[in-house]
């Protein structure tokens, strides 16, 4: 049940914290639509890697209490980051990213969809699936940051001061 060296159980902490930090920045550098929108290979992609990082943050260790250790520490870890992006618009803009405008006034945004990795398909899915057929009956479609489309429809008011407050990331 306990590891046969105690030692290594600073060394789990370490390379566990380790290994978060690289997967959340692999994630975020993956984009939204990665995480919002999962393939079948995206979930394959995820649980190899959950497979590949095991021993990287084990080691050696095989015991019951390092893998218990590991997943304390990651448990540890999220709820430290959830904490630290309630309070901070700075950490939870660099953890979760911010949204990004697709559409505006019935123009899509080309550049925004290419670094969004969102094609015409999958926006004019998402606009059809909010009742909308044509992208000049668009006020303003946005890529949330959990990878949604949200659709203002022409004629319907947006959040008020959402260009003012600068969370909308545009072209």
């Amino acid at each position: 049940m306990l590891p046969d060296n105690l030692a290594t159980l600073p060394m789990i902490v370490l390379r566990t914290s380790a290994v978060y930090g690289v997967i959340l920045v692999g994630l975020r550098l993956a984009g939204k639509r990665e995480i919002g929108q999962m393939a079948p290979f995206d979930l394959v992609v995820l649980l190899l890697i959950a497979n590949a990082v095991q021993n990287a943050m084990v080691g050696p260790d095989t015991s019951l209490v390092g893998g218990l250790l590991a997943a304390l520490v990651l448990l540890g870890i999220d709820v430290l980051i959830s904490r630290l992006t309630v309070r901070s618009r700075r950490v939870r803009k660099l953890v979760e990213g911010s949204p990004t405008l697709l559409v505006l006034h019935g123009e899509k945004l080309p550049a925004n969809m290419q670094q969004e990795g969102v094609d015409d398909s999958a926006l004019m899915t998402a606009l059809r699936e909010h009742g909308v057929s044509e992208l000049s009956a668009v006020d303003m479609a946005v890529l949330e940051i959990d990878g949604s489309i949200s659709v203002v429809p022409v004629g319907k008011p947006a959040l008020r001061g959402t260009k003012k407050a600068g969370f909308l990331r545009r072209p």
